[in-house]
């Protein structure tokens, strides 16, 4: 794999920026899919969703600074543009937000993707009751495996509030979890 710092030089260079973002697209559409997946549940939206950080991760390649990874500058593109998708969905749908969200964990049975069990199942349904931020954080974490640093990189908030947030997401989920 190239080193990260190369690959943004090459990104930046017309002559090989073609190149360049067919090794960034290849190093990170997986980690990137399963992010925006767990945000927005569905896999044709997940591709959308994809298919638009890749595109502005693209056109505003210039304005990356280097202050964080390129990783979790794309991460922050990502979930900024998984929220913004789901806020659009609502309002063309013409339902809240909490709305959407359940009608999205009832269409995980029928998705072909999906591959939970009932266990999982669950989980997204008690996912879906947590405020967006508390979501993130717990995805983050506990799929992702994300040390709080990274998460802090990529939400742009202290490691403190991120530790605060996962904890009363587990407290949540646990007490959902435990109402059925």
């Amino acid at each position: 794999m190239i080193a990260e710092e190369a690959l943004v030089n090459e990104l930046k260079q017309k002559e090989s920026q073609a190149k360049a973002f067919e090794v960034l697209v290849n190093t990170y559409k997986e980690r990137l899919y399963w992010h925006i997946r767990r945000i927005v549940l569905d896999h044709d939206d997940t591709d959308d969703v994809l298919q638009n950080t890749f595109i502005k991760v693209y056109k505003n390649i210039d304005g990356f600074k280097g202050e964080s990874k390129l990783y979790s500058w794309m991460y922050r593109i990502a979930t900024n543009e998984s929220l913004t998708f789901l806020k659009q969905k609502s309002r063309k749908m013409g339902v809240s937000d909490e709305e959407l969200k359940n009608r999205m964990v009832e269409n995980l049975q029928a998705d072909v993707y999906f591959e939970g069990d009932e266990i999982q199942l669950k989980l997204q349904k008690a996912l879906a009751t947590l405020p967006d931020k508390q979501k993130l954080v717990f995805t983050m974490k506990y799929f992702q495996e994300m040390k709080y640093d990274g998460i802090s990189e990529v939400l742009e908030t202290s490691v403190g509030a991120l530790k605060t947030s996962y904890h009363l997401a587990v407290k949540k989920i646990e007490a959902y979890l435990k109402e059925d």
